[in-house]
């Protein structure tokens, strides 16, 4: 055995002893077409836009992540675009050189440095837990705290705006066995149009399937008293953010036989600490990106744990990478009393997958490899990036 003489200095660690360090972050917008336009009270899409994010790795090792929003600013204060610029030009500069392996000691040096910008720390984030991921063998549910369940319910949102045409939508996805909880969009429309249009679907479903409604904000506090004791005859069973503000969540809470549902109310744990302190809901819907990552999100669903809340797992109509980080997070909730709503990837016609994810018998395979569990399909990847070989949709002000 080699004993180091005292008098000399230690031998440097080994190669192998040292820490991988974040050497290049990089990202892609791509523009990917939708099966349908996408009609909510803020929006109608008519198309999907991601931002990819990569992270590269000095040991070789390249972790993914994806942020989007919902009709880009028409929903919040950030956008594809400016989530790949912001990433580009503040994130990267803090993360290069850094530990990649301690996941949460960067993502709180990145939050000294970076305010606010929860849709991308979420991408960051991921594309870190992805890399470790993949580097110890492991998926990201397991650095999450361990899988509860391999398989999550998923919810189908019907947002054509057409009462027969939801309809039908919603008969072909029960024949398919691939959903049976349906949300739809409503606000946009008078309020009575609105009623009736729910009041139709849920008669023509019956018991085959349950039926729940998004307002997106839309109503204001008399609206929402009126709409929700109509939508709970209607057989309705969850009403989401019907108004803006907590306060107003509050008074409306529990007077009505129908659930209801904090959203766009949920921006991280101090929100979700407000709304559970002043029982301001009786759902919470849990998303990543509007709670600024994974670790956060698992925050909130502590908070409404310990507040007797229910949970739902949400989404920001993602594609395969967010939809999947998502699963990974709501596999390992204690509680998911009212499922998820991770269909993201079904809306969009073209996958940039090399394979499908599982989506059978009303509910979504949590995948089981290390990391994410994906592989991107690199050629789809370049053919649908926006400076790449195809645009597939128009941007605001352009042909």
């Amino acid at each position: 055995m080699h004993i180091q003489p005292m008098n000399q200095p230690y031998a440097p660690l080994s190669a192998a002893l040292v820490a991988p360090v974040v050497t290049g972050v990089e990202t892609v917008i791509l523009d990917l077409p939708t099966i349908r336009p996408h009609k909510l009270s803020v929006a109608t899409m008519n198309g999907q836009v991601l931002t990819l994010v990569r992270v590269h790795c000095s040991d070789g090792v390249t972790g993914i992540g994806e942020c989007t929003t919902i009709g880009g600013l028409a929903y919040g204060g950030e956008s594809p675009e400016s989530m790949k610029t912001n990433i580009d030009t503040w994130f990267a500069p803090v993360m290069m050189g850094q530990d990649a392996t301690r996941v949460q000691a960067l993502m709180a040096r990145i939050g000294k440095m970076v305010k606010d910008n929860r849709f991308a720390k979420s991408a960051v984030e991921c594309a870190l837990l992805d890399a470790q991921g993949k580097r110890l063998g492991l998926p990201v549910s397991e650095l999450l705290g361990g899988r509860r369940r391999d398989r999550l319910p998923v919810a189908w949102t019907l947002a054509s705006g057409d009462t027969a045409r939801d309809i039908a939508e919603a008969e072909r996805m029960l024949d398919l066995r691939r959903h049976n909880i349906f949300k739809l969009k409503i606000g946009a429309r008078p309020l009575r149009d609105d009623i009736a249009h729910v009041a139709a679907i849920k008669a023509a479903l019956g018991d085959r399937a349950a039926v729940r409604v998004d307002v997106n904000m839309a109503w204001s506090e008399g609206e929402a008293a009126f709409g929700m004791a109509a939508l709970a005859d209607a057989g309705c069973d969850l009403v989401e953010q019907p108004v803006a503000s907590a306060a107003a969540l509050s008074r409306l809470v529990r007077r009505f036989p129908v659930a209801l549902m904090a959203d766009e109310s949920l921006t991280g744990p101090e929100s979700a600490f407000e709304i559970a302190r002043v029982q301001g809901a009786d759902v919470f819907a849990v998303k990543l990106e509007q709670s600024g990552g994974a670790f956060n999100a698992l925050r909130v669903a502590a908070i409404a744990d310990a507040a007797g809340i229910g949970l739902y797992g949400g989404t920001m109509l993602e594609g395969a990478v967010g939809t999947v980080i998502s699963a990974h997070a709501f596999a390992t909730f204690a509680n998911l009393q009212w499922g998820t709503e991770l269909f993201g990837p079904l809306l969009l016609t073209e996958d940039i997958l090399a394979g499908p994810l599982d989506y059978s018998d009303f509910e979504l395979t949590v995948p089981g490899g290390p990391g994410l569990g994906l592989t991107l399909d690199e050629d789809r990847v370049a053919f649908f990036a926006r400076d790449g070989i195809r645009k597939t949709i128009s941007l605001p002000g352009k042909a």
